[in-house]
């Protein structure tokens, strides 16, 4: 083969990539522009900043046991409550919302970092799929299509049932649960770019085949991505209290709202905050989320629609 001519591989190639990321930061722009992208924007902050500071500020043990406030009611009703727990206590006298707000912080956790794991599986063999084809193609599509047949809830009974569910189990999990969808669109994008002039400029100017995929190709797919990870971040928070209302999530004495909803069902009738508490800072975590992926969502559609 001969030798590149230097003044070659100095062009710019050019790239969709490029625009992806003009076009994603058109979308930001019009998306933080919107009254529902600040009001969840707002909700979202709040709800966050109170997880990550208002536990240590308040000096309250969420695991700390104390009989003589056991089922103190919130502030807003009955004579026995105390301005020390505001939204009352659970049937062993620990505070609601320093525990609604330590489970706020590992449901969240949980569900950013199963995502991330996520797009990290799919999104890299979707893209070696696509761009290699041929065995490597079929080889990875075989393993997403037998991904895909089992169901999240079976596979976290194999893994967490056998064992004590930690948080980096319960992140493998959840963030296998759902890597085929992301692999099955990078494939058909990148399958569609791979023959792309300007793919084939960066491989004769002597790119590698993992600079092309991370610097050409998966950038590609930025804005849906963005839009898509947003939404799966609420529902993982949903998927990881499922599992812990079931018993195969974070173990007690930790608090995440699964386990404390589960132990607080028992008392519906005569303490119904128990139950209640959590399930409303999850229901307004959910929301901040699923306003801020509307606004996205309506901004790309309008962005798009324009292109």
């Amino acid at each position: 083969m001969s030798a590149i001519d230097p003044a070659f591989t100095a062009l710019p190639i050019p790239s969709p990539a490029a625009s992806s990321r003009s076009i994603a930061r058109r979308i930001l722009g019009r998306a933080a522009r919107s009254t529902e992208f600040r009001i969840g924007l707002a909700l979202f902050a709040i709800l966050l900043l109170a997880a990550a500071v208002y536990p240590e500020l308040s000096g309250i043990d969420p695991t700390k046991m104390d009989v003589r406030a056991r089922l103190l009611p919130p502030l807003f009703m009955g004579d026995k409550w105390s301005w020390a727990h505001p939204l009352g206590t659970d049937q062993i006298g620990r505070d609601m919302l320093v525990r609604s707000v330590v489970g706020l912080r590992y449901s969240f956790l949980i569900g950013v970092a199963s995502v991330a794991v996520t797009l990290l599986i799919g999104c890299v063999l979707g893209a070696v799929a696509g761009y290699f084809g041929g065995r490597v193609d079929t080889l990875a599509m075989r393993v997403t299509d037998a991904q895909l047949s089992i169901p999240m809830i079976i596979l976290a009974i194999a893994v967490l049932g056998v064992s004590r569910p930690t948080i980096p189990a319960i992140i493998l999990v959840l963030g296998l649960s759902n890597w085929p969808v992301y692999a099955r669109v990078m494939r058909s994008v990148v399958m569609a770019e791979r023959g792309r002039e300007y793919v084939r400029a960066a491989q004769v100017s002597g790119a590698t085949h993992a600079r092309i995929i991370l610097t050409l190709l998966i950038p590609l797919l930025a804005p849906p991505i963005l839009l898509t990870s947003i939404l799966d971040v609420a529902r993982m928070m949903i998927f990881e209290s499922t599992l812990g209302f079931l018993g195969l999530g974070v173990q007690p004495p930790t608090p995440t709202f699964g386990n404390i909803i589960a132990d607080g069902r028992k008392y519906l009738l005569n303490a119904w905050w128990i139950a209640t508490m959590p399930g409303v800072f999850l229901c307004l975590t959910l929301t901040s989320i699923n306003l801020i992926g509307a606004a996205f969502e309506r901004a790309r559609n309008t962005i798009y629609g324009g292109v």
